[in-house]
């Protein structure tokens, strides 16, 4: 993938390197606990250890960075720049894309943080993964899951690490267009249908990623390989995968992302198409 170093992006809110002094969570649990918790946050995107007051004690933006080698603080430094540059670039495209809907793109905020930090919809931790947080309109990302993509996950490649980016923003997108609203209010009012209206969001979301990736590629931004590592991203977290490692089995009642393949197709259909009107994942047709 093809991108220029810079400075930083003003929409990067990096807190590393801070210490607030306040404190996520309370009494420690056992190993085994903590587990079960790290696979639901991982399935979920929720953050459990926080549903049940037990981040361990961690104190928020406790990572100095200290305890990392200097290669290690390169590596990871290496990461923040290019999660700036996705930023940037995602957010020139709806820019450029929100007229279109008869509205103004307005920015999120990305956070790069260390171990955990406070967000308005409560505690990010590294096991909850990256997440949007409507609340705030801020994407959190511990620079930690690039790698964990790569070694736990199977699928390495800086445009498997954009396309992460480019799903969150996704529901910066949704926000904005009213949907994530509408979704919030079908679900309270439809609560046997909150897991299918879930899968829809997500999907839409992958499909609006797959939207700035046929971008970036129309401009020769995308070299030998890229679109198969987003590909390759999309199946590595789909629900049934994550199911199947995390548990043994798959059980769709409890699908809240949409299994591997349509993830794919989602996302293939936005960047095959670039037209985020193609992304309709709520018409009723079975996904």
């Amino acid at each position: 993938m093809r991108w220029n170093r810079g400075p930083m992006s003003d929409n990067v809110e990096d807190v590393r390197g801070q210490s607030g002094g306040r404190r996520i969570g309370g009494p420690r649990l056992g190993l085994g606990a903590m587990l079960l918790l790290l696979v639901l946050s991982l399935l979920f995107k929720r953050d459990f250890f926080a549903l049940v007051g037990a981040g361990g004690g961690v104190p928020a933006g406790a990572g100095s960075g200290a305890d990392l080698t200097p290669e290690q603080k390169m590596h990871e430094d290496s990461l923040a720049e290019f999660a700036s540059a996705v930023l940037d670039s995602t957010q020139k495209d709806w820019a450029v894309i929100f007229p279109e809907f008869g509205s103004r793109y307005r920015d999120a905020k990305l956070v790069l943080f260390r171990d955990a930090w406070q967000s308005a919809c409560g505690a990010a931790e590294t096991a909850t993964g990256p997440f949007y947080c409507p609340g705030d309109e801020k994407v959190y990302i511990d620079l930690g899951f690039y790698d964990e993509l790569t070694s736990r996950f199977g699928a390495a490649g800086d445009f498997a690490q954009a396309y992460v980016l480019a799903h969150e923003i996704g529901h910066h997108v949704q926000k904005q267009l009213g949907i994530e609203a509408q979704v919030r209010e079908s679900q309270r009012r439809r609560p046997n249908a909150a897991n299918d209206l879930s899968v829809r969001m997500e999907l839409q979301a992958d499909c609006f990623a797959g939207v700035w990736g046929g971008h970036y590629a129309a401009r020769g931004g995308l070299e030998q390989g890229d679109f198969e590592e987003g590909m390759r991203a999309a199946a590595a977290v789909g629900d049934d995968r994550i199911q199947k490692m995390s548990q043994g089995y798959v059980n769709p009642d409890g699908f809240t992302h949409g299994t591997s393949e349509q993830r794919q197709r989602w996302f293939n259909r936005g960047f095959r198409t670039g037209d985020p009107r193609q992304c309709d994942t709520f018409s009723g047709s079975p996904l």
